[in-house]
């Protein structure tokens, strides 16, 4: 098979092509024809040194894979040669990556790809929607009738938390850095939008909530972001940020409201070989709330193929992506 690996670590690393021997899934393993992988922003950071989450060599980068059933191992059986599935399966240490034509996967990682969506769409999903799933269903437990604040509610992960916590009875707010996206957001299920360039926090606060604040911030920003995520809470809310690797945030907000931060970071089961099974758990019931139309991925207006790769993480990495960025893998 053909896959796309770097040969050291940095962020103009080319994306070379590399022939490697089809290998036979062991126990609790899949082998997967890859048709669709995404980019996230775990992979420009691996690729531009991040030496703790690395793939070992050949380093095969990609998290997001949906794609055919080849061969499953022994202990498998809920997946068949010939199925469509997706996950967040790989492209860190351990692990193959989704750069490639196949790969082998833990099952427990997997589940069967939405009936509503094509491998491209399915292949958008799975980081973004458990990375939100864990911080809005498992972390904050968002309830109907309460205000929600979904940072970055176009991107990645937030256009996917607009729409979980919809899903979930909540009114949802969403900071947006543009009409363009605006517009997006309500199409989303947002209920009302704020330009975090135009207008301040206790502004938005004053204005759309009447000064209270918010029952629960979902920061899918992080760094600098995590000052104005606490200013916008109400007394006794709850923030979840899945992006504060870097920054060490002044608690002293959470104090003064008796409320509480929580810090995302989906990769750990893959990283850790504990408690991968929650993972397939969420995505099962994810692709059942996808076939209701409860859940829908937004996709970048550009297509990127196998050859593509280093154009794809430059989009990405851009800022001018709005939603999840996708390479088209079966045509390789």
């Amino acid at each position: 098979m053909k896959a796309k690996h770097l040969q050291g670590l940095g962020a103009k690393q080319p994306f070379e092509t590399l022939n490697i021997e089809n290998r036979t899934p062991r126990a609790n393993e899949v082998a997967i024809r890859v048709h669709a992988a995404s980019v996230n922003v775990v992979d420009t950071k691996i690729r531009a040194g991040m030496r703790d989450l690395a793939p070992d060599a050949p380093i095969i980068l990609g998290c997001d894979a949906a794609g055919i059933v080849e061969a499953v191992g022994d202990g498998v059986h809920e997946f068949a040669p010939g199925d469509a599935v997706y996950g967040c399966i790989g492209g860190v240490k351990g692990r193959d990556g989704s750069y490639a034509e196949r790969m082998i996967a833990d099952a427990r990682l997997l589940a069967h790809k939405p009936d509503r969506l094509n491998f491209r769409q399915a292949a958008a999903l799975p980081l973004v929607a458990i990375t939100a799933w864990e911080a809005l269903i498992d972390r904050l437990d968002i309830r109907p009738g309460e205000l929600v604040l979904v940072h970055g509610g176009t991107g990645g992960v937030g256009h996917i938390g607009v729409q979980l916590a919809k899903a979930s009875g909540a009114i949802v707010h969403a900071t947006v850095s543009s009409e363009e996206k605006a517009k997006i957001a309500r199409q989303l299920g947002a209920d009302a939008t704020i330009n975090y360039r135009g207008e301040q926090v206790s502004a938005y606060v004053d204005r759309l909530t009447g000064g209270k604040g918010y029952d629960a911030v979902f920061d899918t920003v992080g760094g600098p972001n995590i000052a104005p995520s606490l200013e916008a809470l109400a007394v006794n809310g709850r923030c979840a940020s899945i992006v504060s690797l870097e920054t060490a945030p002044d608690l002293t907000p959470l104090h003064l409201k008796n409320a509480s931060l929580h810090l995302v970071f989906m990769l750990i089961p893959m990283l850790t070989d504990k408690g991968l099974e929650a993972h397939g758990h969420i995505l099962r019931r994810l692709a059942a709330m996808v076939d209701s139309g409860l859940v829908e991925p937004l996709l970048d207006m550009h297509r990127f193929g196998f050859d593509e790769i280093a154009k794809a993480h430059e989009h990405l990495s851009s800022g001018a992506a709005t939603g999840k960025v996708v390479i088209d893998i079966a045509e390789a």
